[in-house]
């Protein structure tokens, strides 16, 4: 089949938007829900798990509807367009409900895109370049998420005195995450794919060997990584100022973006397992920092080198997966890497909110820097090296 690496690059792009208008809102979101809203941690924990949780039936829907209606580009628009308009509307919610109402729509339409996108970028992708490719969208991506917190500690700046000012910043995020509609429209192709033999039925070969290993250990990393949200609870509770926390999350996504391309070539060259052990032991140490810390200035030497653990993995994860799975199932499979991402979700976050009102906040990041520790060492024990060097 033949590569489109126009493609590669619009979806980059698309994702510099998505990420924008995502992470205008993220670092004001635990402030909102606590300050405005009035929620506690452990209400918290419940809306961003629960409804995660429940999203990641439509990442396995999405995933395995694109491969069999063969139409990507449209599932992807879809799941956009729910964000952009959960987005916009975030500024009008005045209760917890609205604001779960919102936020479920919003996951929802991440659930819908990440898949059918996914199995876009890796078919579009030029061989030997699957892990530089995505490698590609996620340093885009989270130039996205660079540009965006840096713009809301901008607006929180200007709108000091203005009691509207989350409101106002729920609106613009909107709006920015509405452009990545008029490039999906008019820029991302899509080839036709050629008929299955196994024909429009699920494959449940699929969730056996090497693909059904990858996701065990998944669940048990991600049963440790709860919400971000509450790192940047864990930055105001050690003093870092609201105005100055979009620029700590800036920091962090500024190294994530600048590591991610060169993290996604090196997995071409050395494999992707030996990356990922790389990435999930400076998790543990990062989340063993978050433990520890005590002043403000720690807060944002740890969350430089937290951005090391997502270059070297998020990406390169799902290049690994484009090795496991053939061309034809990568849609569903990659519905089920991403569900195994959210199916934990609800159980990290209830854990977490648990340790951090019951017993302590540096208890959350223990657990966290555990689980890591223990994914690492059942990372080390599989088959999956040879595939990820392919």
């Amino acid at each position: 089949m033949k590569r489109n690496r126009n493609n590669v690059r619009t979806l980059g792009w698309v994702a510099f938007f998505g990420g924008f208008g995502q992470d205008m809102i993220q670092p004001i979101l635990p402030v909102f829900y606590s300050s405005v809203l009035g929620m506690s941690k452990e209400m918290i924990g419940l809306v961003e798990g629960s409804l995660t949780t429940i999203v990641s039936i439509f990442k396995i829907l999405s995933g395995f509807l694109s491969d069999k209606l063969k139409k990507r580009k449209a599932i992807v628009f879809i799941g956009y367009l729910l964000s952009a308009v959960s987005r916009f509307l975030f500024g009008f919610a005045s209760t917890a409900w609205q604001a779960f109402v919102l936020r479920f729509a919003d996951g929802i339409g991440k659930g819908i895109k990440d898949a059918p996108r996914d199995a876009l970028v890796a078919q579009s992708a030029k061989e030997g370049e699957m892990g530089f490719s995505f490698g590609y969208q996620r340093t885009l991506d989270t130039f996205g998420s660079v540009v965006g917190p840096l713009a809301t500690a901008g607006l929180l700046w200007l709108l000091a005195k203005n009691i509207m000012r989350y409101r106002i910043i729920f609106y613009i995020g909107g709006l920015i995450s509405a452009i990545t509609l008029l490039l999906i429209v008019f820029f991302v192709k899509e080839k036709s794919q050629p008929d299955s033999p196994q024909g429009s039925k699920f494959n449940w070969t699929l969730l056996k060997g090497k693909f059904l290993y990858f996701l065990i250990i998944m669940l048990i990393f991600t049963l440790g990584n709860s919400s971000d949200s509450y790192l940047i609870l864990r930055a105001q509770n050690v003093g870092v100022s609201v105005i100055a926390i979009p620029v700590v999350y800036a920091l962090f996504n500024l190294f994530y973006a600048l590591l991610s391309t060169p993290a996604g070539a090196l997995s071409d060259k050395i494999g992707r397992v030996k990356v990922m052990q790389a990435g999930w032991l400076i998790y543990a140490i990062a989340y063993v920092g978050f433990a520890l810390a005590n002043q403000a200035w720690q807060i944002w030497i740890i969350y430089i080198f937290y951005g090391f653990y997502y270059a070297t993995t998020e990406g390169i994860a799902k290049a690994l997966v484009a090795h496991i799975v053939p061309d034809n199932q990568r849609g569903t499979a990659y519905g089920f890497f991403n569900a195994s991402l959210g199916l934990m979700s609800l159980p990290a976050n209830l854990i977490a909110g648990f340790l951090w009102d019951k017993v302590a906040p540096a208890a959350t990041f223990y657990f966290g820097a555990a689980c890591a520790i223990i994914s690492l060492i059942l990372l080390s024990f599989s088959k999956l090296e040879r595939c990820a060097a392919d």
